[in-house]
């Protein structure tokens, strides 16, 4: 139904709806939607939350995830997905865009937008996707002051501390790192980029009860593992952060290459998405009942 409507809105905020999810039995599975589109797509086909990339806004603007966009402009995917979806919605909020108090404007900046969850990573600018080489940390202390401050900007955000360090500290670093960032304020832990299942398994059972999120990014560091392997490793959550962006962009090459080459659409009809399909995902007919003075669309 429209956003609009009042009666329609969630009740509860983002962040105690994502509390909520996480409290059921099983692992909560997260994709990443890179727009209110793909967003509106992934509510369809049953899921219960979605995951904002910053690899994938920053791509779908085409420029490299290297810290480069701001909170404001991160605000505008949040309130873009979390608006069309209704759903809670993940962010990732890479370094916290500077130091604590920066990291207290993000996160009333990203509340008030709509988010439900959102991540901090302990690398310094500019940052690089992680599963990248030659990652930089922060002093963990300064991290941990990071996720303080956080905590203490929140109402009711869920907050994730996502370390970096499993590739330079080894797995006694990345520990003792999610050990000080648990006692600061985080909610959750992320190990980034954790490169087999022995790994993951470690982590998770030198962490008795702490909610863990694991990361499937294609073409990464990380195996493939299901959404069930993961629960099995000891994980709450798991994203694939870009793999919408990934299908898209896929998609729209093979488009712009028929164009090219046939002067038409013509060949790629089977691919599109057709006008009553959109209609329908976007809900236009339910817009239009808001307001007897829309004459109603008729298809062509």
């Amino acid at each position: 139904m429209p956003y609009l409507r009042a009666s329609d809105l969630p009740s509860e905020p983002a962040g105690n709806r994502f509390r909520e999810l996480l409290s059921r039995p099983g692992i909560l599975q997260i994709p990443g939607t890179h727009n209110g589109m793909a967003a509106l797509q992934a509510k369809a086909a049953g899921f219960e939350a979605v995951y904002l990339s910053g690899a994938a806004m920053t791509a779908s603007m085409g420029l490299p995830d290297l810290g480069i966009i701001t909170v404001d402009e991160v605000g505008f995917f949040v309130r873009q997905v979390a608006r069309a979806s209704g759903l809670p919605v993940m962010v990732d909020g890479d370094t916290g865009y500077g130091e604590a108090l920066n990291v207290m404007h993000m996160v009333r900046t990203f509340e008030e937008a709509g988010a439900a969850a959102v991540h901090i990573e302990d690398q310094v600018l500019p940052k690089k996707c992680g599963h990248l080489n030659d990652k930089k940390l922060v002093d963990a202390r300064d991290m941990a002051a990071k996720i303080a401050a956080g905590s203490q900007a929140r109402r009711h955000l869920f907050l994730i501390a996502r370390t970096d360090s499993a590739a330079s500290e080894g797995i006694d670093g990345a520990i003792a790192r999610a050990k000080l960032y648990l006692e600061a304020g985080a909610d959750a832990i992320f190990p980034e980029a954790l490169t087999g299942a022995e790994m993951f398994r470690e982590f998770s059972r030198r962490l008795p009860g702490v909610r863990l999120l694991a990361n499937m990014t294609e073409f990464g560091r990380t195996p493939f593992f299901t959404a069930s392997e993961f629960e099995d490793m000891g994980y709450r959550m798991v994203i694939w952060p870009v793999s919408s962006l990934r299908v898209a962009n896929k998609a729209q090459a093979n488009l712009f290459a028929a164009l090219r080459r046939d002067g038409g659409t013509h060949n790629m009809l089977k691919e599109m998405q057709s006008r009553a399909e959109l209609y329908d995902l976007i809900g236009l007919k339910d817009y239009e009942a808001l307001d007897a003075s829309i004459v109603q669309t008729v298809l062509p």
